[in-house]
């Protein structure tokens, strides 16, 4: 069974660990980072980030679980990062931790602090503005950290919390891309999205790209980046630093 104490002791006792989906650009297929993705090894199996997230969404195991993605993303990429400095590592932090003190900690910890402008926080439009705050959001553009607002689904009040608030990224929803399929090679929120591009300096993610043809409408419609299993499953630190050695040697 999963309660808050099980999840507790996972993490006292190291059960937790990471993988990392990789972010590719789709103009030349380079990969640019990854998103970090918590993942619990329990002697059942593995259990999946939506099984035990919405479990401590708003409590301290909450805090606890982001600072220990910190502090492991530095562990296992820090050096990393150090060399490869135009990579970048999004974590998915909750608008409660950020909102009380996160951005202070990415500052100050060492190890992380190194790292900071090379980690994306991510955070859902549900923390945004009603318990983050605009003006946290504000003030981590002002430091240097950039901030993504996740699982967007272009619906009219994205739109609205995108006019107000300063994000340097947009990930869409995976269910936007999962919409394009051989029937409908363009769906209407496409052509939305083209004019968002058009009207906001922001980038764009796109997750969930499961096939070339999504792939192909996102980068007609203007979109840059995407994640998904057409490129590539989570994986771990070492596999992902060799991914991004592979898709960035030199072509010929």
């Amino acid at each position: 069974m999963i309660t808050d104490a099980a999840v507790q002791d996972g993490l006292v006792n190291g059960q937790f660990f990471l993988e990392y989906l990789p972010t590719v650009s789709l103009v030349d297929g380079r990969c640019l980072g990854a998103e970090a993705l918590a993942r619990w090894r329990r002697p059942s199996g593995v259990v999946q980030p939506d099984t035990f997230i919405p479990l401590i969404e708003g409590t301290y195991l909450s805090g606890m679980l982001t600072y220990w993605v910190f502090e492991t993303v530095a562990s296992e990429l820090g050096d990393w990062l150090r060399v490869h400095q135009h990579a970048s590592i999004g974590v998915n932090v909750p608008p409660e931790i950020l909102g009380r003190g996160g951005l202070q900690y990415l500052a100050t910890k060492p190890g992380v602090s190194e790292i900071r402008n090379q980690i994306i926080l991510e955070v859902t439009e549900r923390g945004v503005p009603d318990n983050m705050g605009l003006a946290v959001l504000e003030t981590a553009s002002r430091s240097g950290v950039r901030v993504a607002l996740d699982d967007v689904t272009l619906s009219a009040t994205n739109l609205v919390i995108l006019s107000r608030a300063t994000v340097d990224l947009i990930k869409t929803d995976a269910s936007l891309a999962a919409q394009i399929t051989p029937d409908c090679p363009c769906p209407a929120w496409l052509s939305g999205l083209s004019a968002l591009l058009q009207s906001t300096p922001v980038s764009i993610i796109a997750e969930g790209v499961e096939t070339e043809a999504q792939a192909t409408a996102l980068r007609s419609a203007g979109v840059t980046m995407a994640q998904g299993y057409h490129f590539s499953r989570p994986i771990s630190a070492e596999q992902f630093k060799a991914y991004y050695a592979r898709s960035n040697e030199p072509s010929g």
